[in-house]
């Protein structure tokens, strides 16, 4: 399978001297679905506006369907879509009207316009309010006829910076859907930049993480996954601005056996054993006995949070729990009870 972009040592200052893409390098075969995975400020959408000949790189070469990005950039407009992380629709439109005019921008016209348009419609489920106009469409509503904005001209590479950012679930699982479809059944190769772990992992076979503008690891998400070779304990502490305790509490649980790693949180430590579930009431004993208190335990399966947190030492989302079994309160007391 050929490869529809290929970056070699990407890099991108900006005037003010900030190395927003700091030498990354990858590929991107036709037809895959891929993915950048990173916190805010990371490089993702500077890495798209490049790509996608919105911004000019200050070193390294691009091509992107066999075209050269500092040569050919009118081409490569031709044979790609773009959807920004900001809706850009004429609420003044209705959505038939939208999807027209940016038919009419990529020069098409008649019959060929008409019949894409309704077939677009059709596939984002638009069609019974197609005759409406769009400032009165839904959020979600929105972000579909945008996404159908960009496959007017039935581009080969779609390019999504952050598409479901704002959404609620619903919407988002619709994107998601639409998604799917048209990487599996119309061959699409899709590039998408994305904070959503979940996201991330649902939809991209092969995905790169990235943090200050370097790329830190590259793979299919279940491959990164098992890389952590055992599930997760987050133990956040009681008295987190206590920074004697949290090292005490490191030292402590360096005792119990079975314990694979640990890694330093924000709101205390991450814990990572093949056998995890069965060594939370021995952690709970030996904090309790040694003065440590617990504020909660979250057990999980390998996250790509988790990857990004072995990679970097840090959460792409810190403030955010971990949805999976979790146990709340002051467990050490309530292990002694």
């Amino acid at each position: 399978m050929s490869e529809i972009i290929k970056v070699e040592n990407l890099v991108e200052i900006y005037a003010d001297g900030t190395k927003a893409i700091d030498g990354i390098s990858f590929k991107v075969k036709q037809g895959e679905f891929f993915g950048f995975l990173g916190p805010n400020g990371a490089g993702k959408s500077t890495t798209i506006k490049v790509l996608t000949t919105l911004l000019r790189k200050t070193s390294g070469s691009v091509t992107i369907a066999g075209y050269d990005i500092d040569k050919d950039a009118q081409n490569i407009r031709k044979v790609i879509g773009v959807q920004s992380q900001e809706t850009v629709i004429d609420g003044d439109l209705t959505g038939r009207e939208n999807l027209i005019l940016q038919g009419n921008l990529q020069r098409m016209r008649s019959e060929p316009l008409k019949k894409r348009v309704d077939e677009l419609l059709k596939i984002v489920e638009l069609s019974e309010v197609a005759n409406k106009k769009a400032a009165f469409y839904s959020g979600g509503m929105k972000k579909r006829l945008d996404l159908a904005s960009t496959l007017v001209h039935k581009p080969k590479l779609l390019f999504l910076d952050e598409p479901t950012t704002g959404l609620d679930p619903q919407s988002r699982n619709s994107v998601w859907k639409y998604l799917e479809k048209l990487n599996q059944d119309e061959g699409i190769t899709i590039f998408l930049t994305t904070q959503n772990m979940e996201e991330a992992d649902k939809l991209c076979r092969n995905l790169a993480i990235i943090d200050h503008g370097q790329i830190i690891v590259t793979g299919s998400p279940i491959k990164l996954k098992q890389q952590i070779g055992g599930d997760t304990i987050a133990l956040s502490l009681v008295d987190i601005s206590n920074g004697e305790l949290k090292e005490k509490a490191k030292q402590v649980i360096k005792n119990v056996q079975g314990i694979d790693k640990i890694i330093d949180t924000e709101d205390g430590l991450t814990v990572y054993a093949k056998k995890a579930s069965s060594l939370i009431p021995e952690i709970a004993r030996v904090f309790d006995q040694n003065g440590v208190s617990l504020a909660s335990v979250n057990l999980s399966s390998p996250s790509l949070d988790d990857v990004f947190l072995q990679h970097t030492g840090r959460r792409i989302r810190p403030a955010e729990l971990k949805k999976s079994s979790s146990f709340q309160g002051n467990l050490a007391s309530k292990v002694r009870r």
